[in-house]
């Protein structure tokens, strides 16, 4: 599925992979932004998982020649999912409660952080002059990592079809990727205010040109903390699988997938190099493997990619909001959103109306986005 949106002055087109009424007039308006921009090229490509975000919309792709645009990565960055198989069966209910109380106490949640530095390759050897923000905020970065955040962010303990036991995480960059975002946003809006770009400050898209060293800074940085999201998902799958181990459980540990969705990249597409940068979106290269998960209590996917142009090769990395976390808190009932888990037997974290941010009526169908985006991924 996919179509061109029509309704706003653009300057290329928007190629749209959602279905029309679940695109909030929000992300239309950020995505005509996006198509107004003097720099994008080709198109924009919004993702069946499409939603508002800051500045530019979550599940949004936006090709660039020649400059960088930090906020279109966003604060998150490095943001992704890492799945693997662990067992060959389904453990008892009361040795997953279990479980999950050992993972509590090993991995830290929300604001939380280690009390110690964690050791990781990434923290070592960090140049002051190639990683200023990151150097900043190492220390905070080592006590950081191998913890989980909040927001929607999650570790699952999954079944699937064949009744084998998955573990899936979501997780990014902590605080040391929002640092590096807000610095180098923060710089970009004052070179584009000296510049007196054309680009609206209210779209809070300001950019920094390739050839410029404050590009360069941003796009190492960027990828130390793409990098580093990595290892913190990784770490935190040594834990889990460490819990399982001291609850007596031989794994049948497979090959992790681990694959981000907040970044940018120098790509080649339709015969030129730009910069693309996916924010809530996931590469879909022919052959990729990646990860699409549901919300809670609804399938999640493994799916291969098949390289479809039209969307920079890129598919959703969710199912994406149908609603703001204000208005499902103020909305959704949480008698109802607890009892359509609990009678599909879901250990779930739906609790008290403030957990209703991320309760599962707070999302858009998961079949539904799957289906609008046949074209960029079979499900393995």
């Amino acid at each position: 599925m996919e179509h061109v949106l029509f309704g706003g002055n653009t300057r290329i087109p928007i190629k749209s992979w959602c279905s029309r009424d679940t695109l909030e007039s929000n992300a239309i308006e950020q995505a005509v932004n996006l198509s107004n921009l003097p720099f994008t090229f080709k198109h924009i490509a919004l993702m069946p998982d499409c939603h508002s975000g800051y500045g530019m919309p979550i599940g949004g792709v936006m090709a660039t020649h020649n400059v960088v645009v930090p906020n279109a990565v966003g604060v998150d960055i490095g943001c992704g999912m890492c799945a693997t198989k662990l067992l060959d069966h389904i453990p008892c209910i009361d040795t997953l409660k279990k479980i999950m109380g050992d993972i509590r106490k090993v991995i830290p949640v929300g604001f939380n952080k280690h009390n110690e530095a964690q050791e990781s390759m990434i923290l070592y050897d960090v140049d002051a002059d190639k990683y200023p923000i990151v150097y900043y905020n190492l220390s905070n970065a080592a006590k950081s990592l191998g913890t989980l955040g909040g927001g929607n962010h999650f570790i699952e303990l999954q079944a699937d079809r064949y009744s084998n036991l998955w573990v899936m995480i979501h997780s990014g960059s902590r605080n040391v990727g929002k640092q590096v975002c807000d610095f180098y946003n923060k710089k970009a809006k004052e070179l584009n205010q000296m510049w007196y770009s054309v680009v609206d400050p209210k779209w809070d898209l300001a950019f920094l040109p390739l050839d410029l060293t404050w590009a360069t800074d941003y796009l190492n940085e960027m990828q130390w903390c793409v990098d580093y999201a990595f290892c913190n998902r990784h770490l935190m799958l040594q834990r889990i699988m460490e819990v399982f181990s001291d609850n007596n459980l031989a794994m049948e540990h497979e090959d992790t997938i681990n694959i981000a969705h907040n970044y940018a990249k120098l790509e080649n597409h339709f015969s030129r190099n730009v910069m693309v940068h996916r924010k809530g979106a996931t590469l879909a290269r022919k052959g990729t493997i990646g990860i699409i998960p549901g919300s809670q209590g609804t399938a999640s996917y493994i799916v291969e990619g098949l390289g479809n142009q039209d969307s920079f090769t890129s598919c959703s990395h969710g199912a994406g909001r149908k609603m703001g976390r204000k208005q499902a808190c103020r909305e959704l009932d949480l008698e109802y959103e607890k009892m359509r888990l609990d009678e599909i037997g879901i250990i779930h974290s739906i609790r008290n109306e403030s957990d209703l941010d991320e309760a599962a009526g707070a999302y858009k169908d998961i079949d539904e986005v799957m289906d609008n985006q046949k074209d960029l991924v079979k499900i393995v």
